[in-house]
């Protein structure tokens, strides 16, 4: 793995962590003060990124990890763990501020100190700005799933963040009380719309998903551009954190020998590992027309 590859994404762990914890502190002042349920709303956010920061600044760090003796695929998965946690996270907690929504419904209280919490709105609001554009940055260099799981949380906190300022103007501005209410609840619902982007994300990676189709259909390719290649079955793929790993069959005529059958093999691997340049490719060479003990992939 790259040298900056590793540096970008431990880099982007440190700014999320450090943006989480300003955050947290100066909302909690802000909603201490003025009592706006939204800015509670908005709270909570802050408070799910850094849990969320915190366990992918961990995440990352184990699946940076070199595979060992026990890890032979690496521990890659950490960061799919991760994600499933902080999908968990997020639910528990949009479910605890609904709940908070519903006691101000049936006791309605009227924001105080609106320009404290405007203000704080409004420096949190730069802040994660600049926080979501480094992350983007990172998310589409490393492809790190724990990096674009933590963006997806700095995203949620950026529109809770200006709803939040929203609703506190509005609803001193017109005195009307439910109108902070009723975004702090359509904040905790987007809240865990997008929990379940990331669990779903993180499930597929946990359970072996495929690559894509376009992928797979680019090593199929590959494999069948060589003129002495007759068949490809049995392909198969998966990721594990920044690793793709992919395996394949590919059918020779049976009267090659062992050497130039295993040469065409070499070359193959050796192009899909081009075109993939963080996967891990096995390439099992067959004689076309014997019989194998396994199935083949229909899909191939």
């Amino acid at each position: 793995m790259a040298a900056d590859t590793e540096r970008l994404m431990k880099a982007a762990t440190v700014a999320s962590t450090g943006v989480a914890v300003l955050m947290v502190a100066g909302k909690t002042v802000a909603w201490l003060l003025t009592g706006s349920v939204s800015m509670l709303s908005s709270l909570v956010d802050s408070a799910l990124d850094l849990v969320s920061s915190l366990i992918t600044f961990f995440a990352v760090r184990t699946a940076l990890t070199p595979a060992d003796a026990e890890h032979r695929f690496g521990h890659g998965k950490a960061e799919a763990l991760a994600g499933l946690a902080q999908a968990g996270f997020i639910t528990a907690s949009g479910g605890a501020l609904l709940l908070t929504v519903a006691d101000r419904l049936l006791r309605p209280q009227q924001v105080r100190e609106e320009e404290i919490g405007i203000a704080m709105s409004a420096v949190a609001l730069l802040i994660t700005i600049g926080l979501v554009s480094f992350q983007t940055y990172v998310a589409r260099r490393t492809k790190s799933i724990a990096i674009a799981a933590d963006r997806a949380h700095y995203l949620t906190d950026l529109v809770s963040t200006l709803a939040a300022g929203a609703a506190i103007y509005f609803s001193s501005r017109f005195e009307e009380p439910m109108i902070d209410t009723v975004v702090a609840g359509l904040v905790a619902l987007y809240l865990m719309h997008g929990a379940w982007g990331v669990a779903r994300g993180s499930l597929d990676v946990l359970m072996d998903r495929e690559l894509p189709q376009a992928e797979r259909q680019k090593v199929i390719d590959i494999a069948r551009a060589h003129p002495e290649v007759r068949g490809v079955h049995d392909l198969r793929t998966r990721s594990s954190g920044l690793t793709k790993f992919i395996q394949l069959h590919i059918e020779l005529d049976p009267t090659l020998g062992f050497v130039p059958a295993h040469a065409i093999g070499d070359r193959i691997e050796a192009e899909i590992e081009r075109a993939f340049p963080e996967a891990e490719v096995i390439l099992h060479v067959d004689p076309l027309g014997v019989a194998e003990r396994h199935p083949r992939d229909p899909s191939s």
